[in-house]
């Protein structure tokens, strides 16, 4: 048992980097959200499931790509990646500002305490969870491959495919630009400023409505880059996709300081 272990401890360890990452860019979903209101955005793990319908959409109805279609190459591969992915972002962004104004907008300007907005949250997650149920039958639904996973080769026996070397490769890139985001941007500032005090970003003129839909936004471009990936590796999703994936990813955040990005990372 422990040779097969030995055998196989490469290729997971691989196949676990790129499953990682997707965890990361959710996770940095969660974060983005705590970080301003210190209140869990329960619906995001909804966020990213929409998100993989999202691509699936574009590739199937906007490319047209059927299962049995061959695998897109050059630059018609590129553009092909591009949209889908950009349909993913708006997907998970607009969802995210829609669940702003509708779970938390109200509650917060009526002061209400943090477990309200909690409750709210998690009710759009059951209808938004049940919304995609319904119009799918609770089927799985298979995205056709756009990309061939053609393999780069392979490091202490574990094979390299080209779709688990982006998302790390992106991954990292996409962390690194929103950590440089937070940090050196004046709206990056006011997000830093508002998750410090409300009250005191208030006095100094900054437009708290505006900051806390931005945020929401960039957690959700991030949770639907996640779901894009996701769609790419594994070829499918279900209206409960994002509930396993989603606990892990705020597992990951909490593990490692939840509201804190480079924590999130980590963790």
């Amino acid at each position: 048992m422990f040779s097969n272990f030995q055998d196989q401890f490469a290729s997971l360890t691989v196949g676990g980097l790129s499953l990682g990452f997707i965890y990361v860019l959710i996770a940095l979903g969660y974060t983005m959200v705590y970080g301003v209101l210190r209140m869990i955005n329960f619906a995001n793990s909804e966020v990213f499931m929409y998100g993989t319908f999202a691509t699936i959409i574009v590739i199937r109805d906007v490319f047209g790509f059927t299962q049995q279609s061959e695998p897109a190459t050059g630059f018609r591969l590129v553009y092909i990646l591009f949209f889908c992915l950009l349909g993913s972002m708006l997907m998970s962004g607009i969802l995210s500002i829609f669940l702003e104004l509708v779970a938390y907008r109200r509650l917060r300007n009526r002061g209400s305490n943090k477990l309200a907005p909690l409750i709210s949250a998690i009710g759009m997650s059951i209808v938004l969870a049940e919304f995609m149920r319904i119009l799918t039958d609770s089927r799985y639904v298979g995205s056709p491959r756009v990309l061939e996973k053609k393999s780069l080769g392979t490091v202490f026996g574990a094979e390299l495919r080209i779709d688990n070397v982006i998302i790390v490769v992106a991954g990292l890139m996409l962390f690194i630009t929103l950590s440089q985001f937070v940090q050196r941007t004046r709206l990056g500032k006011a997000i830093r400023a508002v998750s410090m005090s409300e009250e005191n970003s208030k006095l100094m003129g900054i437009n708290l409505d505006r900051v806390v839909s931005l945020t929401f936004f960039i957690g959700g471009l991030t949770t639907g880059i996640a779901a894009f990936f996701y769609t790419t590796v594994y070829e499918t999703t279900q209206f409960n996709v994002g509930f396993n994936l989603g606990l892990a990813a705020f597992t990951a955040a909490v593990l490692g300081g939840i509201g804190n990005l480079r924590g999130a990372f980590y963790g």
